[in-house]
C-alpha cells in the first residue's frame, strides 16, 4: 500500500481512496501514478468491494503533473516522470489497450463496481483526466477545472481524449483543450464533465455510495458491464448483451431477496459476488 494514497474501507463493502499528497495539491508524480495503477488493480480482484469514493485530502483534487516533471521535460529526458511503471515509453501498451499513463484514468473503468470521483478546490490536466476516469464525479461549484496540458506545450494523453468525448460536445471538448481556460465546476455540470454540484462532495459521494452498496452486488457489476459495454458495442450486440445479464440474474439468490425485501418492506440482506 503506497504513501501516496490513504485507504478506508467501510463495514458495507464502500472504499475511500484519498489522494494524500495534500503539500503538494495531490499532484502526480511517479510514486501517486503507480499509486492509482495498484489500487485500480486491487479493486478490480476485489470481490468484497461495493463501491468507491476516490477524493483529494488538502485544498484539491490533484493539480495535475508535478513541477520535477515539467523540469525534467525541458531537460530532454525521456522518462519524465522518473522510475516507475507510468515513466516506461509512451508507445508501449503496458495495460491492454493502454500506456501505463493512461491507465490512470482507465483503471476505473476496469473495477467492477460504480467508482465516483468527489473533486473539490482544483482538478487540472492529468488530475482532472483521473476525475473523468470515474463513473460518477460530485464537484464543488467553486472547484477550479482546466485541460489544462496546452499550457506546457503537450495535448491531454491520460486517455483524456477518450473521456471528454463521452461527455461533452466535441465543439466544447476542442475549445477546451486548444484555449487551456480554466472553468468552474458549475461549469462542469453544464458541459457534462460534472454529474452534480454539492458544497460538500465528499460527505456526498459517499452517501451515495453507501446507497449503492446497499443494492445487489451482482445486479450492480451487471449494470456496469453493461454501461461499459456501450460505448462501443452495437445495437444489436447491447440487446444481445442486456438479455444475457438479465437472464443469469433473474431467479438468482440476491435477485429473489430483493424482490422478497421489497414485498416485506424490510431491507435487502443480499450475498457476496
Amino acid at each position: 500500500m503506497s504513501e501516496r494514497i490513504e485507504w478506508t474501507r467501510h463495514p458495507d463493502g464502500v472504499v475511500e481512496l484519498q489522494l494524500a499528497r495534500a503539500d503538494k495539491m495531490n499532484a502526480l508524480d511517479s510514486a501517486m501514478f503507480d499509486a492509482l495503477i495498484d489500487a485500480g488493480e486491487r479493486l478490480r480482484k476485489d470481490t468484497e468491494a461495493r463501491a468507491v469514493v476516490i477524493s483529494g485530502r488538502g485544498k484539491a483534487f490533484c493539480a495535475g503533473l508535478d513541477m520535477q516533471s515539467f523540469e525534467r521535460m525541458d531537460q530532454g529526458s525521456v522518462n519524465v516522470l522518473g522510475e516507475g511503471a507510468a515513466g516506461a515509453d509512451l508507445l508501449v501498451r503496458t495495460h491492454g489497450l493502454s500506456n501505463a499513463a493512461q491507465q490512470v484514468a482507465m483503471t476505473w473503468r476496469d473495477v467492477p463496481i460504480p467508482v465516483i470521483a468527489a473533486v473539490h478546490g482544483v482538478a487540472f490536466g492529468g488530475g482532472l483526466q483521473v476525475a473523468l476516469g470515474a463513473d460518477i464525479r460530485i464537484v464543488a461549484p467553486d472547484t477550479k477545472m482546466s485541460v489544462m496540458e496546452i499550457k506546457w506545450g503537450l495535448v491531454p494523453d491520460m486517455a483524456g481524449m477518450v473521456l471528454m468525448r463521452e461527455l461533452a460536445r466535441t465543439d466544447v471538448v476542442r475549445e477546451l483543450t486548444f484555449t487551456g481556460r480554466i472553468f468552474s465546476g458549475e461549469e462542469a455540470l453544464k458541459i457534462g464533465f460534472a454529474t452534480r454540484l454539492s458544497a460538500e462532495p465528499l460527505a456526498d459521494a459517499l452517501q451515495m455510495a453507501h446507497d449503492i452498496a446497499a443494492k445487489s452486488p451482482h445486479a450492480i457489476r451487471a449494470g456496469k458491464r453493461l454501461l461499459n459495454a456501450s460505448l462501443s458495442h452495437s445495437a444489436a450486440e447491447m440487446l444481445l448483451a442486456e438479455s444475457v445479464e438479465q437472464k443469469a440474474l433473474i431467479g438468482s439468490a440476491n435477485q429473489s431477496e430483493a424482490v422478497r425485501a421489497n414485498i416485506e418492506r424490510r431491507a435487502p440482506t443480499f450475498i457476496g459476488i
